[in-house]
């Protein structure tokens, strides 16, 4: 089977890393819908050198690395990488304009960002994700999180969002055209929550919330710019280079698309831009219903994530002190979780019965109540580029392939 690919920014180019060294796929056709310098050998060079992860052939082999990168034939576009045939379309930017047929792909990774709305039109405006489809493919991995542009209009029934070994058993390939690979933030959140969850299920979990320390990416600005018309975040316009800047993620959202159950607790996301390359942290704090008894403590929590780190391959149970740039490359790494951070504390949390509407409390009792909660907080680190999320995102790519042939 080939595999198309839209795109080639930071997801899509390190997906192709990825895919090259995985050997899976027969051929990979990466769609640019433009010129890219001279020809393909600036495109070459491109995927070749990474500021952030070095040299593709040092990805691949080590440091015994040579050319990985052989055979180009402008005329054709194409070249081979790893031995592994690669064609790259330089034509069309609009997704059913791109000659998936014509190149035999029938699987497609939309990389590019911008289509992100599994119910747009595919005939109007730029195009959409659904565009795909017209094109020849038969599947489509949004590597977004889906967003719905026009208001009261619901989830299409061909569409899904799966995050691989969370959900990915949602993904029915006889109904599922579109699929959303979720976020890197959403996939490292997901980790973090679902063990807890199968733990003391969602009951007992009575709010929580959420901040990633995220590091820069491509939709921020190296230095200070004016913004454009109408823009209301004028923060996204100063430089990462000098700033911590406070921004928006969608990550509870879509974690309520992943596992449901988290739909009926509280739950606050936000997110704060950093100016490291790759690399980025998940502060989680949890409120569980608990007894003064025997109190959840930190060893609990710890040995939980241990014991499910025993049979998932995506989360990396840690004892080691890390820093950022300890994750940076891990290999399959949805989350690693910092265990010597993890915090709890637990006290009874006095309230007044008066205040609940609807209730009316007997003269003779007392209108105060006093509940033992626990607070949990903890760090969990991703590679929210190539360690963490592109792996995941191959992950799904082949398992949908899989269910393809």
């Amino acid at each position: 089977m080939k595999l198309g690919l839209n795109g080639l920014g930071r997801i899509g180019k390190l997906t192709l890393w990825n895919q090259v060294s995985r050997q899976y796929f027969s051929e990979i056709v990466v769609n640019l819908g433009r010129n890219v310098g001279g020809g393909l050998e600036d495109i070459a060079a491109a995927i070749e050198k990474d500021s952030t992860y070095g040299r593709l052939s040092m990805y691949l082999h080590g440091f015994k690395g040579g050319r990985v990168i052989e055979n180009l034939n402008e005329e054709k576009g194409t070249l081979t990488i790893n031995g592994m045939p690669v064609t790259f379309l330089r034509t069309a930017r609009n997704p059913k304009d791109i000659d998936w047929k014509a190149n035999q792909v029938r699987l497609v990774v939309d990389s590019t960002g911008a289509f992100k709305d599994p119910t747009a039109d595919p005939n109007e405006g730029r195009g959409a994700a659904r565009g795909h489809l017209s094109a020849g493919a038969e599947k489509v991995i949004v590597s977004a999180p889906f967003k719905i542009q026009a208001k009261g209009l619901g989830m299409p029934e061909d569409a899904v969002t799966a995050v691989m070994g969370i959900n990915d058993d949602d993904y029915d390939p006889a109904r599922h055209n579109i699929i959303s690979a979720a976020s890197c933030t959403t996939t490292c959140l997901s980790y973090m929550i679902k063990p807890l969850l199968d733990h003391f299920g969602a009951n007992r979990m009575l709010s929580a919330s959420m901040v990633t320390v995220h590091a820069a990416t491509g939709s921020q600005e190296v230095l200070d710019r004016l913004p454009a018309a109408g823009a209301s975040d004028l923060r996204k316009n100063r430089s990462i280079l000098n700033n911590i800047i406070l921004t928006t993620t969608g990550a509870a959202k879509a974690l309520g698309l992943v596992i449901p159950e988290m739909q009926s607790i509280g739950f606050i996301a936000e997110s704060v831009r950093i100016p490291t390359s790759t690399g980025s942290l998940i502060v989680l704090v949890l409120n569980l219903q608990d007894e003064l008894e025997n109190p959840i403590k930190r060893g609990l929590i710890n040995s939980i994530y241990e014991e499910y780190a025993k049979t998932s391959p995506y989360l990396v149970f840690s004892k080691e002190q890390n820093v950022s740039s300890d994750i940076i490359g891990m290999p399959r790494a949805a989350v690693v979780i910092e265990s010597s951070e993890i915090h709890t504390r637990t006290a009874a949390i006095r309230v007044n019965l008066q205040n609940l509407k609807g209730f009316k409390c007997e003269a003779s009792a007392s209108p105060i109540l006093e509940v033992p909660l626990t607070q949990a907080v903890i760090y969990g680190w991703y590679d929210n580029e190539l360690g963490s999320y592109t792996n995941m995102l191959a992950e799904l790519t082949v398992t949908v392939a899989d269910r393809m042939m």
